[in-house]
């Protein structure tokens, strides 16, 4: 496939990137300038941790017809000081326009000990979220069962976003449908003994997304090197491939959808 492709006007949109790692380098510039060019321009950026949240609105005032910030705290940054992080980034979102809660949710992939402590920051920003009339965007790494808990404790009307990086099987995707998610679809439906192309092949495009995710898991042929906005590219003409048509109007469902979500 050829990295730049006539999209008819149609705009793409990256819903799940720390674009804003590379903040301050000649390479933020680089890599934006790939992503105008391949005609993604929208990109939403989710911080991490309270140390990560200058580095998204610096990107976010560089580019602001571009970028737009999400603020939360990763489920790999809930330590024993978590109640402290969460203090600062909600006082951060007080003072900020942010589009989504995110990303929050469990990881029990690096560290399955703090779980508690894990769901009770997951529970406390998804309140926040509800009261601010604001999305969620999930990380959910090898904890589909205890998130899936947290959002059916949880589950109302104010209760929707996206499921960042979903990779789960089709009843996990229909699950996380009717709680009123968006998939987040990225790299790994490039891969090709991931099984994501038979879910994604299965789902209405009208809960779809694309994410990149950059710096990881870059898509084919780029797999296993660092991951950029850019290669968002790839992954939409793999959802184009799977869904039979053509990647314009992957692009045109695709950012309509993340309009529903963000509000923009």
């Amino acid at each position: 496939m050829e990295e730049q492709i006539d999209l008819k006007n149609q705009t793409l949109t990256d819903t799940h990137t720390h674009i804003y790692y590379q903040a301050g380098t000649p390479k933020l510039k680089e890599q934006l300038e790939r992503c105008f060019k391949n005609g993604i321009s929208r990109l939403f950026l989710p911080n991490v941790d309270v140390e990560s949240i200058d580095k998204v609105f610096q990107t976010v005032e560089a580019y602001p017809e571009n970028c737009f910030p999400m603020l939360g705290l990763h489920p790999c940054d809930v330590k024993d000081d978590y109640q402290q992080q969460l203090d600062q980034i909600y006082a951060k979102i007080q003072e900020s326009k942010i589009y989504a809660i995110g990303e929050i949710g469990i990881d029990l992939y690096w560290d399955q000990s703090t779980l508690e402590i894990q769901k009770d920051a997951f529970r406390k920003q998804i309140q926040w979220a509800k009261e601010l009339g604001l999305p969620i965007s999930i990380h959910c790494r090898e904890a589909f069962d205890e998130v899936f808990d947290v959002l059916d404790e949880m589950a109302d009307e104010k209760l929707f976003g996206i499921f960042h990086c979903f990779t789960g099987s089709l009843e996990q995707a229909h699950r996380a449908i009717d709680l009123g998610f968006k998939l987040g679809i990225g790299g790994v439906v490039t891969f090709k003994k991931a099984g994501l192309d038979a879910v994604v092949k299965e789902i209405d495009l009208q809960h779809i997304v694309l994410e990149t995710d950059a710096p990881y898991l870059a898509p084919v042929p780029f797999r296993g090197k660092e991951n950029e906005s850019s290669y968002l590219l790839y992954v939409a003409q793999k959802v184009a491939d799977i869904h039979e048509m053509g990647i314009e109007k992957i692009a045109e469902i695709t950012t309509n959808n993340s309009k529903q979500v963000f509000k923009i």
